[in-house]
């Protein structure tokens, strides 16, 4: 399997990650999001990372379904929960990470690629409060580590990481209970200490 990818994708560390608690090898290979004949865009109309790629099958993507495959390559319920009540929270929780990463990512790319006269400030504002509702929802009652990583703490741990990446620390003093969740998940999960981005 192949994995099109970039070094500080969030979305991609996911699968990675993912990956590698499952015993399950890739194929890694950058690509450029911002090129026009990349084959990226080819093989997600998107052109959004990450996509697997699995011989003789179509293109895999977009982060929630590659977990989603990668569990059912591994015979299911590794990642995502089959009883259905923690299915639910585990997905739910995937779809909240991947919201604070989205949130993350706009606010860099906003402030990082757009002339300072063609910012705007208030939509940045916006965003970060999204992620910081995030956090203040999350901080009271982290989830629970002890079944192993599932699709939602790898997200979780993702995106805390990535808020960490492109937008500073700011957000450990107030959510001590998450900050130490992530040193615990650090310290349980190799395949994040493994996938961890360069420096910004």
């Amino acid at each position: 399997m192949r994995l099109r990818y970039s070094l500080t994708s969030p979305f991609a560390r996911k699968v990675r990650v993912a990956a590698h608690h499952l015993g399950l090898p890739l194929t890694l290979e950058l690509a450029d999001t911002l090129s026009e004949t990349d084959t990226l865009l080819q093989q997600n109309p998107l052109g959004k990372l990450p996509v697997l790629l699995v011989e003789g099958e179509a293109p895999v993507f977009d982060s929630p379904v590659i977990l989603a495959y990668l569990d059912h390559l591994s015979g299911g319920g590794r990642l995502i929960p089959a009883e259905p009540a923690a299915r639910f929270a585990c997905l739910r929780l995937e779809a909240l990470a991947d919201g604070i990463m989205d949130a993350a990512l706009l606010s860099f790319y906003e402030t990082r690629f757009r002339p300072v006269e063609r910012q705007h400030p208030d939509w940045v504002a916006r965003q970060k409060a999204k992620i910081a509702r995030a956090l203040d929802a999350l901080e009271p009652a982290p989830p629970s580590l002890e079944a192993g990583p599932t699709a939602g703490t790898i997200a979780l741990a993702c995106a805390l990481a990535y808020v960490d990446l492109r937008l500073g620390s700011d957000w450990r003093g107030p959510h001590p209970n998450l900050v130490a969740w992530l040193d615990t998940f650090a310290a349980q999960v190799p395949g994040f200490r493994e996938t961890a981005p360069p420096a910004a």
